[in-house]
């Protein structure tokens, strides 16, 4: 099936016909176009959850800067490290550092940080989720050392995006972000929530015709699940079923992208992770943060913290993967998105 070459209207029909039940075949071309670039490894990366502090109030965020209920915590550099020695002695390869968007960490701060981490192990790949930033402070963080950013566009539609957003954030911000990281060669994540409040099929076949502009190296989707302490704490959250499909369709329209079965994934069903996996997911990420402070990060009720969703527990992870048909691999596993593209500054027409 030739997503790519879709209209907008076309996917949006496509996803909808699917979004009850995605259809066998629709995952099982996924998973053989994922196979095609990267076999049937799966790529673990270790998560450090250093902050839940954030300026921001996003509507759907469990840790947005109006919630007062969030025991808030800020990690030192030491605990941090401490956290990379842990990973890298279980043999991590990767180290994701995830935060709000806490101006406490300056670029000085951010760069001493990564720059140890790199110190510390020079062969690892160090990947920063912490927001919108100037393009210097992104330069800078790329001096450093920083290999890799994740930044969810979490959808791609102008009016959809100011339902979800207060006032004070704009797409096109976020948009420009993308830009500049992938301008700068990072390797790039974007990325969306399945069944946000407000959402139309028509926003979700905008997110792949986004993905197909930007031609990021990851994309990180999952199910939208609610927060009780948020504005949407009472909106449905998303499906496990919607969620495959659109995970499959972003395969087939970035077949060498990488693509993680996320916590939310495995939050919603017991067995997300690897329903991911058969709809052509190749990326897991264990939570490497101080166990007394993974609770605290609760962008979602429920969100798991424990078991397989633990790096402490690699094994429980391994097994999980094997069992279901795949191969746990520990390396850097880097994108085979061609990082030395020099992109257009993107001028997206819903």
């Amino acid at each position: 099936m030739d997503v790519s070459a879709m209209t907008k209207k076309e996917l949006a029909e496509l996803i909808a016909v699917n979004a009850a039940a995605p259809d066998p075949a629709l995952m099982a071309e996924a998973a053989a176009v994922r196979d095609k670039s990267y076999g049937r490894r799966v790529f673990v990366r270790g998560l450090i959850e250093f902050t839940n502090r954030c300026r921001n109030n996003c509507l759907y965020c469990g840790i947005r800067a109006a919630n007062g209920n969030v025991r808030r915590y800020r990690l030192t550099k030491d605990e941090i490290m401490e956290c990379v020695k842990e990973g890298r002695a279980l043999g991590f390869s990767t180290f994701v550092l995830q935060g709000g968007e806490d101006m406490y960490y300056t670029d000085d701060v951010l760069s001493d940080i990564v720059y140890s981490i790199k110190e510390l192990a020079p062969d690892c790949a160090v990947t920063l989720s912490v927001g919108e930033r100037p393009r210097e402070s992104y330069k800078r963080l790329k001096d450093a050392g920083a290999d890799r950013y994740l930044l969810r566009h979490e959808t791609a539609s102008e009016p959809h995006y100011k339902k979800l957003h207060p006032d004070d954030m704009s797409l096109k911000n976020r948009i420009r972000c993308l830009y500049d990281l992938k301008e700068l060669g990072y390797q790039v994540g974007a990325g969306f929530m399945v069944g946000s409040p407000y959402q139309t099929y028509e926003d979700l076949a905008s997110d792949l015709l986004f993905l197909k502009e930007l031609d990021p190296h990851m994309v990180g989707i999952g199910p939208f699940i609610s927060q009780t302490d948020t504005p949407f704490c009472d909106m449905k959250n998303g499906t496990l079923e919607l969620t495959l499909t659109m995970l499959s369709l972003v395969r087939l329209m970035l077949p060498k992208t990488l693509l993680p079965a996320t916590t939310a994934l495995g939050t919603i069903d017991s067995r997300g992770r690897e329903k991911g996996f058969d709809a052509g997911a190749n990326v897991v990420m264990p939570n490497l943060s101080p166990r007394e402070r993974r609770k605290d990060y609760s962008l979602y009720d429920n969100k798991l913290a424990t078991g397989a969703e633990s790096a402490e527990k690699i094994d429980e992870l391994r097994a999980l993967i094997e069992n279901a048909g795949y191969m746990m691999d520990m390396g850097r596993g880097d994108s085979l998105v061609n990082i030395d593209r020099k992109d257009k500054k993107y001028e997206y027409k819903q």
